[in-house]
């Protein structure tokens, strides 16, 4: 199973190797292939006020470290094409955001590098929209076959996190995930599709059905999961309403295991 997690942004130094450290059993676990996930920008913060992390330099340089003290194999997101060979340098996924999900020269900077590309779907996209995407990273690598098999091989990961139909709140129609799987590896982002958007100034959250989002995923069949964590939720600068505790994580994680080996 793919477990995609970490704090949502780079808060400092002390706080992302708190976390890390408590991620290690999930990178030791045969099961898991495990990336340790942070962001050194959110440029997509609904108030101008709000924290956006240390930048690209200061960043990779934090995530480089991350790499080098616990051995976790890295994700983050890019938001302009010119963060991309910087970051596909220290990281292993290029995670592209679901507001970007159709830009077509971030994709295709993104197929660049030797990293796998991980897309989140656009809230405001059908399913079958995320073909496209798919076949923009697969043709500049020089594949001209969108299926699922194809990404696999090119590492290329479609990720889902819910849908806004104007009421404020995130929806996960679980066919979704059924019907992206036709063209590549997917991703559940349960945290994420536990988002209230735009509750004032930031974006307001429901941790509570994360654990029961992600165990619904799990019964469809998925080929992993995304999860941000933190040791005090409360306390996150990004996306604290959304997130699981570590402790939660964890349990999750093992829920997670127990559906699927019924699933088999």
């Amino acid at each position: 199973m793919i477990l995609l997690s970490g704090p949502c942004v780079i808060e400092n130094r002390d706080n992302v190797f708190k976390i890390a450290e408590q991620l290690q059993k999930l990178n030791e676990d045969k099961r898991i292939d495990f990336y340790f996930k942070a962001s050194f920008d959110k440029a997509n913060r609904t108030s101008l006020s709000s924290f956006r992390g240390p930048g690209l330099d200061e960043g990779l340089k934090i995530l480089q470290e991350v790499k080098e003290q616990f051995g976790f194999k890295l994700v983050t997101d890019v938001h302009e094409t010119y963060q991309v060979a910087p970051a596909g340098e220290v990281v292993d996924v290029v995670q592209i955001p679901a507001f970007l999900c159709r830009q077509t020269d971030l994709l295709v900077a993104a197929a660049k590098t030797s990293c796998a590309v991980n897309i989140k779907k656009g809230q405001f996209l059908a399913a079958q929209s995320m073909k496209h995407p798919v076949e923009k990273v697969l043709a500049t690598r020089g594949c001209d076959d969108v299926n699922y098999e194809s990404s696999k091989k090119n590492n290329v990961w479609l990720c889902e996190r819910g849908n806004i139909f104007g009421y404020g709140s995130l929806i996960v129609d679980m066919k979704n995930l059924i019907a992206m799987r036709e063209y590549a590896p997917v991703i559940f982002d349960a945290t994420h599709s536990a988002q209230v958007p735009s509750t004032g100034g930031t974006t307001g959250g429901n941790s509570a059905v994360v654990p029961a989002l992600a165990k619904a995923a799990a019964s469809v069949g998925v080929d992993g999961f995304f999860f941000e964590t933190h040791f005090d939720p409360s306390i996150a600068l990004s996306d604290g309403p959304n997130m699981l505790t570590i402790e939660q994580l964890y349990k999750t994680v093992d829920q997670i295991f127990a559906i699927q080996d019924i699933i088999k």
